[in-house]
């Protein structure tokens, strides 16, 4: 792949976080799935690499369903094999059986104990039966506390619940052309005060070396009052912007990446919440316009916005002989 090595007359910015040398750094900058830096950090151990209660937040919740379920699995066929090898002689009230019997109903003295649902058929017996059982209980009343806890963290956290089209889009704008993206809220929230940011990553050769530059890019609106619709994000492509005069190839020799920051206010939580995106060469359409994603309902009495219709976009033909289509 060729080295773009064209001059850049913008000032570019050097506070962003994600450092300057290109050689040191890979990949996007943003991950698009979670919208977090697309860093993996090393030199410290798994315990402290991460901090349990945000993963534990930020899972899929697909995920953490699954999560919780096998950890109560794992847990009680633990304290199963304990009572097991202790000997189910010392658990009255067990209907012994062949020894897949026995550890069924060792397993399910386990979910009661653990659960502190205790229906009172199986008992324990002895000291070592009923110190198990014992410690069992009280890590179950802690396992639950947690798994409370961390239902609300999950329940009560806020979110700016936005999506983004999959795709920006090269368009026609006034007598030349602009970079466009658009989002849209697809919750009942309410979000005020609405402002994005938008900065340009590219890899630019500077006295032999390649590094990586950032552009802030100038929009046509950053701030609106409420989100209630979908917002088209518009950067015009003139001579203040860092893309000015660049084709398809351009993009893809400087491995640009537009960097998305959206803050909002969440009326409902009183609370600013925040999200990321990003958009690389491979996913910006050259010669296109969105098509419009919301209109009046039958009765004329309301707004329908069809999120579905978030990507929806039509081919257009661009009137600026600086762009040059994939």
């Amino acid at each position: 792949m060729a080295i773009f090595k064209r001059k850049i007359n913008i000032q570019s910015e050097l506070n962003t976080g994600f450092g300057v040398n290109s050689e040191n750094s890979g990949g996007r900058f943003y991950d698009r799935n979670s919208g977090g830096a697309n860093v993996v950090k090393r030199g410290v151990g798994i315990l402290n690499r991460y901090s349990w209660y945000h993963t534990m937040l930020a899972m899929p919740r697909a995920k953490f369903l699954l999560f919780l379920l096998l950890a109560y699995i794992a847990v009680n066929f633990l304290f199963a094999g304990i009572y097991y090898l202790i000997g189910i002689d010392h658990l009255a009230g067990v209907q012994k059986g062949s020894p897949f019997k026995n550890f069924t109903e060792v397993f399910f003295f386990s979910a009661q104990t653990f659960t502190t649902v205790g229906y009172g058929r199986i008992s324990p017996v002895g000291f070592m039966a009923s110190a198990v059982s014992t410690f069992e209980a009280f890590l179950g009343l802690l396992s639950f506390a947690l798994a409370t806890g961390l239902f609300y963290g999950r329940f009560s956290r806020p979110k700016a619940y936005l999506n983004f089209s999959h795709n920006a889009l090269i368009a026609p704008y006034k007598d030349g052309t602009a970079l466009m993206f658009r989002m849209a809220p697809y919750k009942n929230n309410l979000l005020s005060e609405a402002e994005v940011k938008v900065n340009l990553a590219m890899q630019l050769e500077e006295n032999g070396k390649m590094m990586n530059r950032f552009f802030n890019l100038d929009l046509e609106i950053s701030k609106i009052n409420a989100l209630a619709l979908s917002w088209t994000i518009v950067h015009p492509i003139n001579e203040k912007s860092p893309m000015y005069n660049f084709n398809y190839t351009d993009m893809v020799n400087a491995k640009i990446e537009a960097l998305v920051f959206v803050k909002a206010f969440d009326e409902v939580f009183s609370n600013t919440v925040v999200q990321r995106f990003s958009y690389i060469a491979s996913e910006v359409i050259w010669g296109a316009k969105f098509n419009l994603m919301y209109h009046a309902d039958i009765k004329n009495g309301t707004t329908v916005l069809d999120l579905n219709k978030l990507n929806d976009h039509e081919k257009i033909e661009l009137l600026s002989p600086a762009v040059t289509t994939q």
